[in-house]
C-alpha cells in the first residue's frame, strides 16, 4: 500500500536530466513472466516522470480515456451508464496516476488503483493529495493481494496487459476477485499494429513485420538485460486468452480517430488513425 508521506510535490525535472544517456537496444526475443514484470517496474519507476509530463495534460486528473484517440468513457460507456457505477466497487488494473480511478469517485464507486510502479502510483498521490477517495495497492496484476469476489467491476486503460508474458494468468485472477456477472474491460495496442512500423508519419504506414509473429519487443540493457517488454497477440490470440481466462467477450471496440485530436503520441497520429485503428478495447463479463 502506498501512503501519503511518499508523495512527490511535483514531477522531478532533475530526475529527468540525470537519466543515463546510453540508449537500449531493441529486439525481438523470448521474455518470459518474472523477466517481463521486473522490466515493466523498472521502466515505469524510472520513465513515470517523463510520461507525467508528456501525457498529463492529455490525459487530465480526473478523466476517464481509453487511448490515444481520445474516447472517453462519459461517451463510451464500456463501464456501463454513470448512474450505475454509483457504490460499485471497482479495481482499475496498471493504473499509473490513478486518473480513471479518480472519475470514477465522481460517479459515486468506491475504486482501488493497483500498479507495478511505486513512482507513478507517487504522482497518484501527488494529483490527488491522498484525500480523493481512491485506495492505492502496489501490486503485480498476475498475484492480486484481495480476496475472492472483492469487486463489481475492473478495468484497464492500456495497463498491465500489454506488458505480460501470460495474460491469462492475469484475467483468471480478474476473475477471481470479481463478483459473479462483474464486467473486465481493458484496453490494448490494435493487435494490426504490430505489422507496421512504430512512426506517426507516412513512414509507419507501409508493412515491415509479420501481423503473425509474436516474438515479444525488447528493449535490453548492455548486459541483455531486459529494460522494456511488450507482448504481441494477435486479434484471435486476445479473444482466446479472453474465454480461457474464464470470461465472456461482448464488445470489441476499435475507437476511430476523432476529427478533434491533432495529437501525436508515439506511434499514434491523425494521419495513421483516419487509416489504420491504434486501440483495441475488449468488454468482458464474468459468469
Amino acid at each position: 500500500m502506498i501512503h501519503e508521506d511518499d508523495s512527490s510535490d511535483a514531477v522531478s525535472l532533475d530526475a529527468l536530466a540525470a537519466r543515463e544517456d546510453t540508449e537500449p537496444e531493441a529486439t525481438r526475443r523470448d521474455a518470459g513472466d518474472a523477466e517481463s514484470s521486473r522490466a515493466s517496474r523498472g521502466w515505469w519507476d524510472s520513465n513515470a516522470d517523463e510520461y507525467q509530463l508528456d501525457h498529463g495534460t492529455f490525459l487530465g486528473d480526473d478523466r476517464f480515456v481509453w487511448g490515444p484517440e481520445g474516447l472517453d468513457e462519459v461517451e463510451a460507456e464500456l463501464l456501463g451508464p454513470p448512474e450505475d457505477l454509483k457504490g460499485l466497487d471497482v479495481l482499475e488494473i496498471g493504473a499509473g496516476a490513478a486518473q480513471c480511478s479518480r472519475w470514477l469517485v465522481r460517479q459515486g464507486a468506491r475504486p482501488v488503483a493497483v500498479d507495478l510502479s511505486h513512482r507513478q502510483l507517487q504522482h497518484a498521490l501527488r494529483i490527488g493529495g491522498g484525500e480523493d477517495g481512491v485506495g492505492l495497492v502496489q501490486a503485480d496484476a498476475g498475484v492480486l493481494p484481495f480476496r475472492d469476489g472483492s469487486f463489481d467491476l475492473a478495468c484497464s486503460a492500456y495497463g498491465a496487459v500489454p506488458f505480460v508474458a501470460d495474460p491469462v494468468k492475469v484475467f483468471r485472477e480478474v476473475r477471481r476477485v470479481l463478483r459473479p456477472g462483474g464486467r473486465w474491460v481493458f484496453s490494448v495496442t490494435h493487435p494490426i499494429r504490430w505489422a507496421f512500423p512504430d512512426e506517426p508519419g507516412p513512414e509507419g504506414l507501409s508493412v515491415s513485420a509479420s501481423y503473425f509473429d509474436r516474438t515479444p519487443y525488447v528493449e535490453q540493457d548492455e548486459q541483455g538485460r531486459a529494460v522494456y517488454v511488450e507482448h504481441h497477440r494477435t486479434l484471435g490470440d486476445r479473444v482466446r486468452d479472453v474465454v480461457a481466462g474464464g470470461f465472456r467477450l461482448v464488445d470489441l471496440v476499435e475507437p476511430e480517430w476523432p476529427a478533434w485530436n491533432s495529437s501525436e503520441w508515439g506511434g499514434w497520429s491523425p494521419l495513421r488513425g483516419n487509416l489504420i485503428p491504434g486501440t483495441a478495447i475488449f468488454v468482458c463479463e464474468r459468469d
